[in-house]
């Protein structure tokens, strides 16, 4: 089969000489799939915000830990939408890993990521990867790399991890996110991890004028307006918090309280 499939044909020409979130996260992480211009954004980025790193490396933990609740909560259908480049320690890794029935779907509108993950991903019938916007919540849902793996009549952990702090659209956003909601079946799970909304530094200043030169913007929410992108689903305990807060057991925290403290998280179910 043709590795790349009928979606080769529209994805647009990467342009090397503009950072991407998703490459500069890649770089961060320790992967290879990213430019010299995404290196030199990151390395701006880690200048003003040491902590960086680590804050990615939690979110990781986070997805670790969201991923394990929904396999012992019976689920073994993920939706990751912003999947980001293929690496070690995300969604379908983790999922393989604790159930290897486990089916998985990524949507992201990098190429890049699009062209890794059908690689990764080829031959296996229940994994793919959508190069799609995931604002465009009903043709996510209509497309074939989505309908084909997922029964949506069984339950499915939507994965909402380190994208939407990009996506400064907050109607499009909660709008997309109904539209998610609404289409799975109860027993689904929705796990989120967003940038918090803090008193404005020169230092947070400076990384967001860095990742407003990129593929995405960077905005940043508080615990209501996070809460809020769960809709109406129950927030499973200790409810949407910090990292430290949220996930406080042993061998899980960073040493660094700023790193635990950057970003919320939070997962709900739907009844």
């Amino acid at each position: 089969m043709n590795v790349l499939g009928e979606q080769a044909a529209v994805l647009p020409e990467v342009d090397p000489q503009r950072p991407s979130v998703a490459r500069i996260h890649n770089f961060l992480l320790g992967g290879r799939h990213n430019f010299a211009a995404d290196r030199h954004a990151a390395a701006a980025a880690r200048g003003a915000m040491p902590e960086l790193p680590a804050i990615l490396r939690l979110n990781r933990q986070f997805l670790r830990e969201a991923v394990r609740l929904a396999v012992e909560s019976g689920v073994e259908q993920f939706l990751d939408l912003g999947c980001g480049i293929p690496a070690a320690g995300d969604t379908f890794d983790v999922a393989r890993r604790l159930n290897p029935r486990s089916r998985v779907v990524g949507v992201d509108i990098e190429p890049v990521a699009f062209v890794h993950g059908r690689r990764r991903f080829d031959g296996d019938p229940g994994a793919d990867v959508l190069y799609g916007d995931l604002l465009d919540a009903a043709e996510v849902l209509a497309a074939p790399a989505v309908r084909e793996t997922l029964d949506l009549a069984r339950p499915v952990c939507l994965m909402l991890v380190s994208v939407a702090h990009f996506i400064p659209d907050t109607g499009r956003l909660l709008a997309a996110l109904g539209t998610y909601r609404s289409a799975v079946s109860p027993g689904s799970l929705l796990a989120v991890t967003h940038a918090r909304r803090k008193t404005s530094s020169p230092r947070v200043e400076q990384v967001r004028r860095i990742y407003n030169n990129t593929t995405a913007p960077m905005v940043g929410r508080d615990e209501a307006e996070t809460a809020a992108l769960f809709g109406d689903w129950a927030l499973r305990e200790p409810g949407v918090q910090s990292f430290g807060s949220w996930c406080p057991a042993p061998g899980r925290q960073c040493v660094s309280a700023t790193a635990e403290g950057a970003f919320l998280v939070g997962v709900a179910g739907k009844s």
